[in-house]
C-alpha cells in the first residue's frame, strides 16, 4: 500500500472515529481546543499539499471528469449545510458572520473549523460567566 492509499485509509479511520463519537457521545458543550487543533492540523496538511502539488491541483482535481465535479459540489454543499446550522449560534454569540464566512468560502473545512473553534470558545465563555453570576 502506497503513501496516498495510507492517507486515504487514515481518512476513513479518522472519519469513522469522529462519526461514532458524534453519534454516541453527549457532550454538554463544544470543545474549542479540539476544533482549533483540527483546524491547525488540517491547515498544515493543506499547506503541505499546496507545497507538494501546487494550488492548480485544486482546479485540476475538480475539473477533469464528472467524479471530480461531483466531489467539488459535495464539498460546497457540505460546507454550506454546516454554515447554515452554525449561523444562528454564531449570530447569537455576536460573531460577524459575514467576516467569518470569508475563510469558510476560501478555505472550506479549514475556515469552517476556525469558525467552530471561535463559536465554541464564545459559548463556553458565556456559559462560564452565567455560571459565575448564578453563584
Amino acid at each position: 500500500m502506497g503513501s496516498f492509499e495510507i492517507l486515504f485509509v487514515a481518512g476513513i479511520v479518522g472519519g469513522l472515529a469522529a462519526w461514532l463519537y458524534i453519534l454516541s457521545a453527549k457532550p454538554a458543550a463544544g470543545n474549542a481546543v479540539l476544533a482549533a487543533m483540527l483546524c491547525g492540523g488540517f491547515a498544515a496538511y493543506t499547506a503541505v499539499q499546496i507545497w507538494h502539488d501546487g494550488v492548480i491541483m485544486f482546479w485540476t482535481n475538480h475539473t477533469v471528469n464528472l467524479t471530480g465535479i461531483q466531489v467539488w459540489w459535495d464539498l460546497i454543499i457540505s460546507v454550506l449545510i454546516a454554515l447554515f446550522f452554525i449561523a444562528p449560534r454564531a449570530r447569537k454569540m455576536g460573531m460577524n458572520l459575514w467576516l467569518w464566512a470569508i475563510p469558510v468560502g476560501l478555505l472550506g473545512s479549514v475556515g469552517l473549523l476556525a469558525v467552530i473553534a471561535r463559536l465554541f470558545w464564545l459559548e463556553n465563555r458565556a456559559a462560564a460567566e452565567t455560571a459565575g453570576k448564578a453563584v
